[in-house]
C-alpha cells in the first residue's frame, strides 16, 4: 500500500512541475534553484551562483537547438 502512495505522490508532483513554454522552463528552473539552494540567495534577494546555473543551462539550450532545430531536447513522454 506504501508504495501506491508513494507512486500516486510522484506522478502528481511530476505533473504540476510540468511546462509548457520556454519561459515557463526558464522561470521553473529560477524558482527551483532558489528554493533547493537557499544559502545561495544574499539578503537583498540576488544570486550570483543561481545567476550563474541559469545561464549556463540556457548557453546549452541554445547550443542543442541550434545544432538541431527541428527535434525535441527532451525526452519522449511515456503513456
Amino acid at each position: 500500500m506504501r508504495a501506491q502512495e508513494n507512486n500516486k505522490h510522484n506522478r502528481q508532483t511530476s505533473m504540476a512541475h510540468q511546462v509548457h513554454t520556454y519561459t515557463e522552463l526558464r522561470r521553473q528552473i529560477h524558482d527551483d534553484l532558489r528554493i533547493q539552494h537557499p544559502e545561495w540567495v544574499q539578503p537583498n534577494g540576488e544570486s550570483p551562483m543561481c545567476d550563474f546555473y541559469e545561464a549556463r543551462l540556457m548557453d546549452l539550450l541554445n547550443t542543442l537547438t541550434r545544432n538541431a532545430p527541428n527535434r525535441s531536447v527532451a525526452a519522449p513522454l511515456a503513456p
